[in-house]
């Protein structure tokens, strides 16, 4: 069996760097070590964490319950509200928010203040956007996510408005809705905001999808930018598979093809990603 790997499979910058930085505050030994939210969408990373210590703050719980300490700002960013909190309490804080989010955030602040509306392409329940939302002054955004919301948006005729993208969004489909968006004949400032890791991941998996018999991601359950190149892959190569680790699949269904590409998500430790390539040439 012929094996294709993705050159760009597994972290990206952002991921590496938040990991990297949990790990440091292991090393100097100190107590009490938080993380908001889980530090990247992949459960064995988070997982190793939780038994070295690292507890993990879920979203909106009471931090009066919790003993001082530090808190690590997971890598997809939180709202300003939320950093605010933990800094009333008095938490030691280390921003492990990814650089292009904080990007991101500067650029919603600065054009809400300026008066313009922002447009989030993205999914409003993922804890980027989340956090994007919370950095936006005053109320008028709106996130969207499909063709079918950006043909249902509606504003005021000649409205200033700001797109911005969740960075792990597909880089296509961000270009198809923000050209519905300008149709609308509003005054549009169009950043696009997808990382550059994204972009040449999503694009190498499309390429070795398109010349492979079978194709598996590897990427957390919860991991936007492992969904979006499944999604990518699967439009490419029919046999595609998704999973999490090894034990997700049988190699089994994989020996009836000659030739396998392998990617991963920006949060697949490079581990995980060595131990299916080397079932898949076994």
């Amino acid at each position: 069996m012929k094996v294709k790997l993705a050159e760009t499979a597994g972290f990206c910058f952002g991921v590496k760097r938040a990991v990297d930085m949990v790990n440091e505050q292991i090393a100097s030994g100190k107590r009490n070590i938080y993380t908001y939210g889980p530090i990247i969408h992949n459960e064995q990373v988070v997982s190793n964490f939780e038994q070295q210590g690292v507890r993990q703050i879920p979203e909106g719980d009471d931090l009066s319950s919790l003993e001082p300490g530090t808190v690590i700002i997971r890598s997809h960013g939180v709202s300003r509200k939320v950093r605010e909190q933990l800094e009333e309490k008095g938490f030691e804080i280390v921003d492990a928010t990814c650089p292009f989010v904080l990007k991101i955030h500067r650029t919603v602040e600065k054009y809400s203040r300026d008066g313009y509306f922002i447009l989030i392409i993205g999914d409003p329940k993922h804890a980027e956007v989340c956090g994007i939302t919370g950095w936006i002054c005053g109320e008028r955004y709106a996130v969207i996510q499909n063709e079918e919301d950006a043909r249902n948006f509606s504003l005021e005729t000649g409205e200033k408005i700001c797109i911005v993208s969740q960075t792990t969004h597909n880089f296509n489909k961000f270009q198809e809705l923000v050209e519905i968006i300008k149709q609308k004949g509003y005054d549009v400032i169009a950043m696009n905001t997808i990382c550059n890791a994204t972009e040449e991941r999503q694009k190498e998996a499309a390429s070795i999808a398109g010349t492979v018999d079978a194709m598996i991601v590897i990427g957390g359950r919860n991991s936007s930018n492992s969904q979006k190149l499944y999604d990518i892959c699967r439009g490419a190569c029919e046999n595609t598979y998704f999973i999490q680790t090894i034990e997700d699949i049988s190699m089994s269904t994989l020996q009836s093809f000659d030739c396998i590409g392998i990617t991963a998500g920006a949060s697949t430790p490079n581990y995980i990603i060595q131990e299916v390539q080397r079932e898949c040439l076994k």
